[in-house]
């Protein structure tokens, strides 16, 4: 792994630093490949429960892809974000509970990729925007229809066709965002969420994400018809066992993930 991603595991947390400040930790194919790599990790180890993503440098979150090198698609067809944003290449969902912690700018697949987030803290000096409209450019740009869903319609629509930003503080009261706190906070307040976390069976966590995510591509009523394949294999773990005994002995579970 390059010094532009920082990746560290401690107590079933993964960290997950975007380390480019100096280029406003966009985000360029070497790096996108590395995301990548580090979802697929993330998915595939059982101790790991929750991750969260954060950048280096208080001036930037994420200002999107780095299009310095060009912007020709690789072979590959890997999507903006290591695939989380579905932008250039296929979409790939993290299975796992992802907190975003968001400071200063978070422009354009910056700010989708903040959204892709299940929980998102921000600093105070976050602004979240899609400036491009005012350079006269706009793409197949999936920030645009993941803003029409998490916000309300007319914000959304005012947010992208104007091309202005919108800050932490407004973003909290449309509730696009979980918290706002001071910058020097935002490590500690994005813990704080992680530990949140980690009180509740990591199994029974993923099976609620894939089915209220799965559930939103088609009706309520489809939703409720449908059987979830992990929400059925959750009846059967350790972690479901656990959580009965933990009840009936009246202590605090002591979940494995398992």
């Amino acid at each position: 792994m390059s010094d532009e991603l920082l990746f560290e595991v401690t107590d079933h947390v993964a960290r997950v630093t975007l380390n480019r400040p100096k280029a406003l930790n966009s985000i360029s194919h070497e790096l996108d490949v590395e995301l990548a790599r580090t979802w697929d990790t993330i998915d595939a180890d059982p101790d790991i429960w929750v991750a969260i993503l954060g950048a280096a440098g208080e001036k930037a979150f994420c200002a999107g892809a780095d299009i310095s090198g060009g912007t020709e698609a690789d072979a590959s067809r890997l999507a903006l974000g290591g695939g989380l944003t579905g932008i250039g290449g296929p979409l790939r969902v993290l299975k796992k509970p992802l907190i975003a912690a968001v400071q200063g700018y978070a422009l354009g697949g910056g700010f989708e990729l903040a959204m892709c987030a299940d929980i998102i803290v921000a600093a105070d000096n976050t602004k979240f925007g899609l400036p491009e409209v005012k350079a006269g450019i706009i793409g197949e740009c999936g920030v645009m229809h993941r803003a029409i869903r998490q916000l309300p319609h007319h914000i959304a629509l005012a947010l992208v066709l104007t091309g202005e930003r919108l800050p932490a503080a407004d973003a909290l009261s449309y509730g696009l965002v979980n918290e706002v706190v001071p910058y020097a906070e935002l490590d500690e307040a994005a813990m704080r969420w992680a530990a949140k976390l980690m009180a509740a069976s990591p199994l029974a966590q993923q099976a609620a994400k894939h089915a209220m995510l799965k559930g939103l591509q088609g009706s309520l009523e489809t939703a409720l018809a449908t059987k979830y394949e992990p929400i059925e294999a959750y009846a059967n773990s350790d972690d479901v066992k656990e959580g009965r005994a933990a009840f009936t002995e009246r202590r605090a579970p002591q979940w494995t993930g398992r």
